[in-house]
C-alpha cells in the first residue's frame, strides 16, 4: 500500500521562501508528467521522510493534490542527512518506472571458514518495473557462497514485474582471499640521526668561519 502524503499548493517561490518553508517543517516539491501542467507543492518533511524509511517510492497525494506520484528526484543537503525539494513524477499503479533499489545481504557464506572475506561490491540495481510493485530491498542470500565464488545481478530474484537493467554479469558480492597487507619497512634506529647532526655541526663550522 502506497504512504498517503498531505500537500499543499506552494504558490510562491525563491530561495528565502523555501527556506522558511523548510523552518517550518516542510519541504518545496513539484508534481509533472503525463503532459499535464507542473505544479508547485509543499510536503511535510516527516511525511516524506517516513515513506523513504520505509522504502517507498510510490506515494498518494492528499490534499490540495489527489494523485498516485512516484518519487523521481531527491535533493540532499551537504551531509545527505534531509530532503531539500522533492520531485514527483504522476504515474499509474501498473505503469513501468526505472527505480534503483538497495541490496541487503542475507546469511553467513561458508568460504568465511576457508578463510576467505566477503566483499560486497554493489549496494543498489537498477530495474524497471510496475510503480505498484517497487521493491523495499532486494535480499541476497550468501548461504551458499563458497571461497573464490561470486554472485551477479543476473542471478538476483527479482519481482516477477521486474526487468534487470544492471548488467547481468555484475558482480554484486564475492568470497575472495583476504589480501595480505605489504611488510612496513622498519627503519634502523640510529643510521639516519647521525647524518643529520653531521651536517649540522658542518653548517655550524662554516658559519663560525
Amino acid at each position: 500500500m502506497a504512504e498517503v502524503i498531505d500537500v499543499q499548493l506552494r504558490e510562491t517561490r525563491g530561495k528565502h521562501r523555501n527556506r522558511r518553508l523548510r523552518a517550518g517543517g516542510s519541504i518545496p516539491a513539484v508534481l509533472y508528467g503525463h503532459g499535464q501542467q507542473t505544479v508547485s507543492l509543499s510536503v511535510p518533511a516527516d511525511q516524506l521522510e517516513a515513506a523513504l524509511r520505509h522504502g517507498s517510492r510510490l506515494v498518494t497525494l492528499a490534499g490540495a493534490v489527489q494523485q498516485q506520484a512516484f518519487i523521481r528526484e531527491l535533493q540532499w543537503d551537504t551531509w545527505g542527512t534531509h530532503v531539500l525539494h522533492a520531485d514527483f513524477a504522476r504515474v499509474s499503479a501498473h505503469e513501468k518506472v526505472e527505480v534503483s533499489v538497495p541490496i541487503e545481504i542475507r546469511g553467513e557464506a561458508p568460504g568465511l571458514k576457508e578463510g576467505g572475506v566477503v566483499e560486497q561490491l554493489a549496494h543498489a540495481i537498477d530495474l524497471e518495473c510496475e510503480a505498484s510493485d517497487i521493491p523495499e530491498k532486494i535480499d541476497v542470500s550468501v548461504n551458499e557462497l563458497e571461497l573464490d565464488d561470486s554472485i551477479t545481478a543476473g542471478q538476483l530474484k527479482l519481482p516477477s514485474t521486474a526487468r534487470l537493467i544492471d548488467a547481468p554479469d555484475r558482480v554484486v558480492v564475492q568470497c575472495v582471499s583476504p589480501v595480505a597487507a605489504p611488510e612496513e619497512e622498519t627503519a634502523v634506529a640510529g643510521e639516519a640521526e647521525p647524518e643529520v647532526i653531521g651536517r649540522k655541526a658542518v653548517a655550524e663550522e662554516e658559519s663560525e668561519e
